[in-house]
């Protein structure tokens, strides 16, 4: 599959609004109250008759210093002790969602995200590992993708060596900027030559798969200043590399009120930045995965791409389409069944719901035949950039073109534009319209054409 970008600032200066960036459909936006633990049991059990695999979400919210620009659901203290509640509780609720799957279902996908994983203890991760291969039946022979969010500065050879013998075997490190000035105005002081080190212990210790994430469009950042910082990371050779766009929206995330928006570089240099790092990576070999995404050929998300069994979920692009997802911890989202669900977000109410002895879902939906058919079309879109009609046709039982009569129509202003291609057959999106995949995702989203005021980020 022809994975190629073309970077064109007209099309992009068009088309650029705000958008979901569809890591589900529908969006968390379209969650309600009215899906529950019931609702949530019932999803639960009927998923056992498939016999479909696990993914497993932990969300680990602490933070030792708080990232101006962050927007995850995070707790910001030195003392470590806060970690105590919070990890009991999380023991308890793996053990209340490990009774409601059998057994026998095994755990091919583990994340642990934050906030900051590598927060907690060494004692505290062994016994986190042991509670949750005590409930579910995890891999022991290195086969399944089992990662961590690691915060260099949190992280030390020891560190990886114990997190490589749990078990894990990819490493996602935030880095964001090299830039000193730039990491001094988002409050993340982190030096290249730590990030390096945790680099090479990884390598040393046989982790499968690195990732690095860097993010565009921070105070202070020039052309000049990140394409230093991407040369520098493409010269460390890792696996995968994200590059976010951040997104100043102060009234939603207070920490965000931190960042001088005077010093924010302005939208024309923003593209620009980006348009440098794309070429960077692009001539350094990484393939163009989608939504921020790079990978190198040989990697696991290239090879997916190219063999059409790509897929997207809360924690971004992966290549296990065929596991029911569950959350655990404070916030985290779970996919089971034709289910989303998601997590009570504070603490305190949080702690209640376990204490009572009760799963901590508080809202979700169930997915209806018309979700979940718009779900794969946006799929096989964001993922492999094409689609044939006759697929949907046989797996749905429908006449593509007069399903979607008006999301064709739309489509052909897309194709117009030299976006992607409409034929009597499919849709195949061209090297200009792969960073505008959200735009395109778009218009098969009925919820986002029924409610035009919803708050999302900027698709560039």
């Amino acid at each position: 599959m022809d994975t190629t970008l073309v970077f064109d600032p007209v099309l992009i200066s068009k088309y650029d609004k705000a958008g979901p960036r569809y890591t589900s459909y529908p969006t968390a936006v379209q969650f309600h109250d009215g899906f529950g633990e019931a609702e949530y049991r019932e999803q639960a059990h009927a998923s056992n008759a498939s016999g479909r695999p696990l993914s497993l979400y932990l969300h680990i919210p602490f933070c030792d210093t708080v990232c101006f620009y962050c927007a995850c659901n995070k707790i910001v203290t030195k003392n470590r002790r806060h970690t105590v509640p919070y990890l009991d509780h999380l023991h308890r609720e793996i053990a209340l969602q490990g009774a409601l799957f059998d057994r026998s279902r095994p755990v091919t996908q583990l994340h642990w995200g934050g906030g900051t994983p590598t927060f907690i203890s060494a004692g505290e991760m062994r016994e986190l590992m042991r509670v949750t291969g005590e409930y579910f039946q995890l891999l022991d022979d290195d086969r399944g993708e089992y990662s961590i969010e690691v915060d260099p500065r949190e992280t030390d050879d020891g560190t990886i060596a114990l997190l490589r013998e749990l078990g894990f075997n990819r490493l996602s490190l935030g880095v964001q900027d090299f830039d000193p000035q730039v990491q001094q105005a988002v409050n993340r002081l982190q030096s290249r030559e730590i990030t390096l080190k945790v680099m090479d212990a990884a390598r040393r210790e046989g982790f499968h798969s690195i990732s690095v994430d860097l993010m565009y469009g921070l105070p202070l950042q020039s052309v000049a200043s990140f394409g230093r910082t991407a040369d520098d990371m493409i010269a460390q050779n890792p696996d995968r590399i994200s590059v976010f766009n951040y997104a100043h929206l102060p009234d939603l995330f207070k920490t965000q009120r931190q960042i001088d928006p005077s010093t924010l570089p302005s939208p024309a240099v923003k593209l620009e930045i980006l348009q440098t790092v794309i070429d960077r990576l692009t001539a350094a070999g990484y393939v163009y995965i989608g939504m921020d995404h790079f990978a190198k050929p040989e990697d696991e998300l290239a090879q997916a791409q190219q063999a059409g069994t790509l897929y997207r979920n809360f924690q971004g692009y992966s290549t296990h389409a065929d596991c029911d997802l569950i959350g655990l911890g404070a916030t985290s989202i779970g996919m089971v069944g034709d289910s989303y669900s998601q997590n009570l977000k504070g603490l305190e109410a949080y702690y209640t719901r376990i204490d009572e002895g009760q799963l901590a879902v508080f809202r979700g939906i169930r997915l209806d035949a018309d979700d979940r058919l718009r779900r794969a079309v946006i799929t096989a879109l964001i993922c492999c950039f094409e689609l044939e009609f006759a697929v949907f046709e046989r797996q749905y039982g429908l006449v593509f073109s007069h399903y979607f009569a008006v999301e064709l129509a739309e489509l052909a202003d897309m194709q117009t534009d030299g976006l992607l291609t409409l034929s009597g057959t499919g849709i195949r999106v061209l090297p200009p319209g792969r960073l505008l995949i959200r735009n395109i995702c778009m218009v098969f989203d009925r919820y986002l054409r029924a409610q035009k005021q919803q708050r999302f980020s900027k698709v560039i």
